[in-house]
């Protein structure tokens, strides 16, 4: 029998196990990673008795009521933070798993033996992982970090003594909760004689004895990582004031997203907390990314955080709401997990900072934030907005403290962990606040709320949410559940909000065409479309222009095989209808979507009769290029390709010719090589192909390299020299940021070997 052995979990993921050495390693850790090692039967309960799982017990469990578990206690991470757009590395609750569910943290768990959860990788990596595993555990970590976010001195000690009490009673470093194993290319002992290698980037070696296993994280380039749920598609009415309810499980629910509801106001769509594959959530409901006007927040725990990181990959900056407080905590883990400096948040994020306990008003929507104690900075919220009988109103309480536990944690001594009676009360009165529609954590342990505590609430419905377990009969008394999709309509709308969508996408194309011009396009047949429609076929002649104006579409090429995300706001065969040519791809609907649906005649008679043609003409060619490139095709609405493709100047390259960097390089045809240079000496070399890109680093960074580059074939080069419109589009920064990436650590892992 084989001493070593490896399972494919997922996409990008695959367990390692060596029982002779007690050691069991997860291999890749995408987000829900764990979840995917329940489903695969990796991670397990045991049956033994470990005692209570309440405050006041032998141990305390902060993440849920569990007696003990299986699972890995090593993670081999990825020399690349992010594959295809997705982060590759969220290893916090792998970690806390490992920390709490299985023992390994908690005082007098039998699987406290002292050992720590192991982490594998490259040294820039670890440490990165460890900042960020260090932040979600445990948020700010000292007086002044909390005083730094303008938290009166009175209430900061309060919160830093609920921080402990929490904490039991210290914040420990990272390196006394994990341990490293740095790899580069000689072979390094992870444990008990098991040895691993680095053969190139993403590539390891674990030998045991005689045997060896090989372990390959990278993704294909059509490979994107995977969810662990399926989720039914809805089409999401945009109303007045609405509650869609996106999640109702918790960070260990195989079969539902993570605690989380999308608000639509005004037709605007906003949302409440984002956990895991968000992205796939949204789409579930028929909503694009670049649709999503901002975000409210309540912590930075990954099962409410992870989708921060799927938000950037929009086409403009989306507009982030939370406290200073929680805003402070969330920063210092986003800017850990992406390298980047604290202050390129807003780089990629519209901030708006929100008092806690006042009514913010937003655009009519008025918030406010009210602190809960929790490990890390939290505040729950509640909203409203006016009508005519009054306030409608909903509250969103993740994630909370049960009854039992705040009152078990109050303690007069201010020198000691705890938190005061008058806090008490303070929390319990506003938890308790009625309302029309509440959602409540009850996930229970040291750090979830029950749902026996709202026996008494006053609130019209009250939702039960943040859980893994099916609700109890007492439990149903008290509360319901909701399935995945269903909206609670506080204020019905009455306006055509998608048709107002449209207006404005068709000014951002044409924002000199007279108002009237647009209104006939928009008097156009409306069509609403399911998932997995195909709208238009390779090869053919389209006899309609279709405006995507909710939902997201894609393109398959068929040049290359690979597909596209088409955005709202995308045209649809406009130009093979002006051009009177056939499509050149396939495109069909990824979630349920809208659309104009613009007869062919009227659509080229409006651009005759407007003298659109020549402007439309020079582009076109340019758009099409851009639009099947991975750099400007995903996620980057037509009307934006449209501004960059007028901004672009296209060069002819000899070969053996050099080429002078002037702003963004992106190769239309032919092959670049690239030589970097490091105070005169040669540093890298890069051949750059069709599709591909360089230069432009000095949007993300004031660190500009030299780099020499020259044609070895004939090149057509595209150049955008004003960078301006490219640093407005978060989706462009952060793909520069992962190329960038992963030349690095081609270079820094290829040097190892020399």
């Amino acid at each position: 029998m084989s001493k070593i052995s490896k399972t494919k979990i997922t996409t990008g993921v695959f367990w390692l196990e060596v029982p002779e050495a007690d050691l069991y390693i997860l291999c890749g850790c995408p987000a829900d990673s764990v979840k995917h090692l329940m489903k695969a039967g990796k991670i397990n309960s045991f049956d033994r008795n470990v005692g209570s799982l309440e405050p006041g017990s032998a141990f305390h469990h902060p993440h849920g009521s569990v007696t003990s578990e299986t699972g890995p206690n090593a993670i081999l991470l990825s020399d690349l933070s992010v594959q295809n757009g997705d982060f590759a590395n969220l290893a916090e609750f792998p970690v806390l798993q490992m920390l709490y569910r299985q023992g390994m943290l908690l005082p007098n768990h039998p699987n406290n033996t002292g050992a720590k959860p192991l982490l594998i990788g490259s040294r820039n990596v670890v440490n990165a992982q460890m900042e960020y595993i260090y932040r979600g555990n445990y948020g700010l970590t000292s007086l002044q970090e909390i005083l730094d976010t303008g938290i009166s001195k009175e209430l900061a000690e309060e919160m830093m003594r609920i921080k402990l009490y929490f904490s039991f009673g210290a914040i420990r470093s990272s390196t006394d909760l994990l341990e490293a194993r740095i790899v580069n290319h000689e072979p390094v002992e992870v444990l008990n004689g098991v040895m691993v290698q680095r053969k190139s980037v993403n590539c390891y070696e674990f030998t045991y004895q005689d045997e060896r296993v090989e372990i390959n994280l990278n993704l294909d380039k059509t490979e994107r990582y995977v969810t662990p749920y399926e989720l039914e598609h809805h089409h999401f009415k945009r109303e007045y004031f609405s509650v869609v309810h996106t999640g109702e499980g918790d960070g260990w629910d195989i079969n539902r997203p993570c605690m989380a509801s999308v608000l639509s106001f005004q037709g605007k769509i906003y949302l409440i907390d984002v956990g895991p594959n968000i992205t796939h959530t949204l789409n579930s409901i028929g909503v694009d990314v670049n649709e999503v006007e901002g975000v409210f927040h309540t912590h930075a725990h990954d099962d409410h955080f992870a989708g921060l990181t799927s938000l950037i990959r929009a086409n403009h900056r989306i507009k982030y709401y939370t406290t200073p407080i929680v805003r402070a905590s969330v920063t210092k883990k986003l800017s850990a997990l992406m390298s980047i400096n604290e202050k390129a948040f807003e780089d990629f994020f519209e901030v708006y900072d929100l008092e806690l306990d006042v009514w913010n008003n937003i655009d009519g929507l008025e918030v406010k934030p009210v602190y809960s104690p929790h490990p890390v900075e939290t505040n729950i919220l509640f909203f409203r907005t006016l009508w005519e009988d009054g306030y409608a109103t909903y509250a969103h309480l993740a994630d909370i403290s049960s009854h039992t536990v705040l009152k078990k944690m109050v303690e007069e001594n201010p020198q000691l962990p705890g938190i005061s009676l008058e806090m008490f009360k303070k929390v319990w009165e506003e938890y308790l606040q009625p309302v029309a529609v509440k959602k409540i954590d009850i996930g229970g342990g040291l750090i979830h709320g029950k749902a026996i505590d709202f026996k008494n609430d006053k609130s019209g419905k009250i939702i039960l949410a943040h859980t893994a377990q099916k609700l109890t009969q007492e439990e149903k008394v008290i509360g319901c559940g909701v399935s995945f999709g269903s909206t609670d309509t506080l204020i019905e709308g009455h306006e055509d909000y998608a048709l107002e969508f449209g207006a404005d996408y068709l000014r951002g194309y044409y924002p000199n065409v007279e108002i009237g011009e647009i209104h006939m396009l928009l008097n156009c047949e409306r069509e609403s479309i399911n998932a997995g429609t195909i709208l238009l076929r390779d090869q053919e002649t389209p006899k309609h222009v279709r405006l995507v104006l909710t939902g997201v579409a894609e393109l398959l090429s068929p040049r290359d095989k690979s597909s596209y995300p088409l955005s709202s706001g995308t045209l649809i065969g406009d130009l093979a209808v002006i051009f009177g040519l056939k499509s050149t791809g396939t495109y069909r609907t990824l979630s349920h979507i809208e659309t104009l649906k613009i007869p062919a005649v009227l659509f080229n008679e409006f651009v005759n009769r407007n003298h659109l043609l020549e402007q439309i003409q020079k582009t076109h060619e340019t758009i099409e290029f851009l639009q099947q490139t991975w750099l400007f095709g995903e996620s980057i609405s037509s009307p934006i390709q449209s501004q960059i493709a007028q901004s672009i100047t296209l060069t002819k390259y000899k070969k053996g010719g050099k080429i002078e960097c002037d702003g963004l390089m992106l190769v239309k045809n032919g092959k670049v090589e690239l030589i970097s240079h490091a105070a005169g000496k040669k540093e890298s070399q890069h051949v750059v192909e069709i599709g591909d890109f360089w230069g432009g680093e000095n949007m993300n960074s004031s660190d500009s390299k030299c780099s020499d580059a020259r044609a070895i074939s004939q090149a057509d080069i595209y150049s955008i020299t004003d960078v301006e419109i490219l640093q407005n589009i978060p989706i462009i920064r952060w793909k520069m940021l992962e190329q960038s990436e992963r030349r690095e650590s081609q270079t820094i892992i290829s040097s190892s070997y020399k």
